[in-house]
């Protein structure tokens, strides 16, 4: 989920949220409930504006060494049809055959609750 943050002019606090693209926050109380903290001395119905530090998605892995690296897997087609798991670590085989169980990518390694 993206990061935004919001810049409230009533008490000059910005406070960063983690939601969907497409919820609205318009006012601190929104920022308050949402991130779980207590307004204060600021109304509630006061208006806060989205504000950018970073450009969006600046922090997203880009090569497939990044993405290994951050626990991804990456599996490309080939012309043939075949898939190449590009990102593949230890005993990962290359290409994945639907037929050979092992050659699938060890996501219950990479995966964790």
């Amino acid at each position: 989920m993206p990061r935004y943050d919001y810049f409230c002019e009533d008490n000059g606090r910005t406070v960063e949220l983690v939601h969907s693209m497409s919820l609205k926050v318009d006012t601190w109380g929104d920022v308050c409930r949402m991130a779980g903290i207590n307004p204060g001395t600021t109304a509630p119905q006061a208006r806060v504006r989205k504000v950018f530090k970073t450009a969006p998605m600046a922090n997203t892995p880009v090569g497939d060494s990044d993405l290994k690296g951050h626990g991804w897997t990456k599996l490309v087609k080939r012309s043939d049809g075949t898939y190449e798991n590009v990102t593949r670590s230890g005993t990962e085989k290359r290409f994945l055959n639907p037929s050979d169980p092992s050659s699938m990518p060890h996501l219950h390694k990479k995966i964790s609750d």
